[in-house]
């Protein structure tokens, strides 16, 4: 046990746990910590809004695959990160969000910046704890962290105010690190012997790979079998984009090929995936879950296990391990016992097949030549232009989410989306922490127009915290996604859809960044090289056409009935 202040046995636990970033806006109420940062080798980067500082821990948490960390000043200063702690969740990301507190002593009087914090995080975080007492700061900021690791996802460190100040005695605890199995013997077992009397498996590689750090054994595990591997929705990066086996990705404008192949399959692995119902929608008409299929599905979460699927086994485990796993138990068994391997010749010429077939069908939907750029050969210019060790975050919206089609990256932990949640705002600050977690990378966000009116003050914060990152926004003058839906549903009546804006490159080189404006394909490759060559913050701006994609959510609109007769001329038939 150590003599020391609160405020430094906080600190210390906090330097013990390995934090070196911390992301916020100064606050009175954690002042004492704050001051102790420097010293503690920790850097504070002091951002535009809340939200963002939390969208960096995420994007620094998912680049480093370890903890990201935030911290605001009581009462608004930390409900500002709600959206962001909510995000991390369905992301799985472990994001530590550190939240000062009113004063203990007049708690429930109705102070100023006074709210009840831990019922507004309770639902999107993995864990919460309150420090009721100053000696117990340490102890409790250790748990989180651990926890946040080993389950996956946000916690929240709730800290009175006055609890930084005082003098204890305190030890501080090295990081624990919770190793997870491979799963159960017995449904290892069964899975192996699923795959091995397969006639087509597929591997489905989820999220749960790139955070196991599996890639290798996923790898592995594919060649020996023989077998095609597809990614979930959003997960485009837990397979190398130029193997041989790689099909591409599933969900909203993903890869036709991984939707003909997953489609003919006996036996799908979905390894480290909660098999989300966003990501196994139809799509291109092509209703392609193979729903007479046997599935072995991978989680470290047991609840997620035949949630939203049926499945044959349910694997507890950790993506890496269960994968390492199954490979031992399918080599002891010998290639003549695993019959896929009697038919992988077929099987592989069916998925080169199909991958000439979707290529070719996206050079055709991305050769137009128009001015404004029209948005797939957008798209297409930045994936060719892409550094192969590029990571990039991608904000909601009808072009961002195209952009499914085109990313294709070769190392894990490349790519970045708000999953599940789905929020605007999300790309360019998740951008900001992944390039400030991984300093050698290029980090780049795509943005549309609306959402990125979100997030353009954190340019300033680039500038002055030198964090080059770069923002790619698609400037067509609307709210695409949901303009969509009033052209399919509404008979084009406009309502907050339509934007008139400003020049965001202008704005980017008033803030001091670099500012560019592109309004023909061509130059798009050499832009976007020239924003990665400058190791400058930028603001990539592409002037392109109102052509709109099939909307994200057809299955949840109807066309409307109206019944009072004023609003009749409104009904849509």
């Amino acid at each position: 046990m150590t003599r020391m202040t609160s405020a430094e046995a906080f600190v210390e636990q906090l330097a013990s746990e390995g934090v070196t970033d911390v992301f916020g806006i100064v606050g009175s109420a954690y002042m004492d910590a704050l001051d102790l940062f420097p010293p503690a080798g920790i850097r504070f980067v002091s951002v535009a809004h809340e939200q963002n500082a939390a969208h960096m821990a995420d994007g620094y948490a998912r680049a480093a695959n370890r903890h990201g960390v935030c911290i605001g000043q009581n009462g608004p200063g930390v409900t500002n990160f709600v959206t962001a702690i909510a995000a991390a969740y369905w992301a799985h990301s472990p994001v530590v969000a550190i939240t000062p507190e009113a004063g203990s002593a007049t708690a429930g009087l109705g102070g100023f910046q006074e709210t009840d914090q831990l019922p507004i995080f309770s639902e999107i975080t993995r864990y919460q704890a309150h420090v009721s007492r100053p000696d117990r700061i340490a102890e409790l900021t250790h748990r989180a962290f651990t926890i946040a690791l080993a389950e996956r996802g946000p916690v929240q460190i709730n800290i009175p105010r006055d609890h930084f100040y005082g003098e204890i005695d305190v030890e501080i605890a090295p990081p624990q690190r919770i190793e997870r199995g491979p799963g159960g013997a017995q449904s290892l077992s069964e899975a192996a012997q699923l795959l091995a009397d397969a006639n087509f498996p597929v591997i489905l590689a989820g999220g749960g790979v790139v955070m196991s750090e599996g890639g290798e054994e996923l790898r592995a595990l594919a060649e020996f079998l023989q077998v095609p591997v597809v990614t979930s929705y959003l997960h485009n990066d837990a397979f190398p984009a130029s193997h041989p086996f790689y099909c591409g990705p599933l969900g909203y404008q993903g890869s036709k090929t991984a939707m003909r192949i997953i489609a003919q399959a006996d036996v799908v692995l979905a390894l480290g995936s909660r098999i989300g119902p966003f990501g196994t929608l139809p799509q291109y008409g092509i209703d392609y879950w193979p729903e007479a299929a046997s599935v072995i599905q991978v989680d470290s979460n047991e609840r997620v296990l035949g949630l939203v699927k049926p499945i044959g086994v349910g694997i507890h485990g950790d993506a890496r391990g269960a994968a390492r796993t199954l490979l031992e138990v399918l080599r002891t068994r010998g290639a003549d016992r695993i019959r896929c391997l009697g038919n992988r010749d077929q099987r592989l010429a069916e998925v080169e097949a199909q991958r000439k077939g979707w290529e070719s069908e996206l050079d055709q939907l991305s050769a137009g030549d128009r001015s404004p750029i029209e948005p797939r050969r957008a798209l297409r210019e930045l994936e060719l232009a892409l550094p192969q060790n590029a990571m990039v975050s991608t904000d909601i919206g009808n072009i961002c989410s195209v952009s499914n089609s085109y990313l294709r990256f070769e190392r894990p932990a490349s790519f970045f989306a708000a999953m599940a949640f789905g929020n605007c705002g999300y790309a360019f600050p998740t951008a900001m922490g992944a390039r400030v977690a991984c300093p050698d990378r290029p980090s780049i966000a795509y943005v549309g127009d609306g959402a990125w009116g979100m997030s353009l003050a954190e340019v300033m914060t680039c500038v002055r915290e030198q964090i080059p990152a770069i923002a790619v926004v698609f400037n067509n003058g609307q709210w695409g996604a949901e303009k969509k839906n009033q052209i399919d549903y509404y008979a084009n009546r406009f309502v907050g859809t339509n934007l008139e804006n400003p020049s965001f490159a202008g704005i980017a080189r008033a803030m001091g960044a670099d500012g560019i404006t592109v309004d023909h394909p061509g130059e798009v490759g050499d832009a976007l090289r020239q924003a990665v060559a400058s190791e400058r913050p930028t603001v990539l701006e592409l002037i392109v056409g109102q052509d709109l994609a099939e909307p994200f959510r057809r299955d949840a609109l109807k066309k409307p009935v109206r019944l009072l007769e004023k609003y009749k001329d409104y009904s849509v038939e």
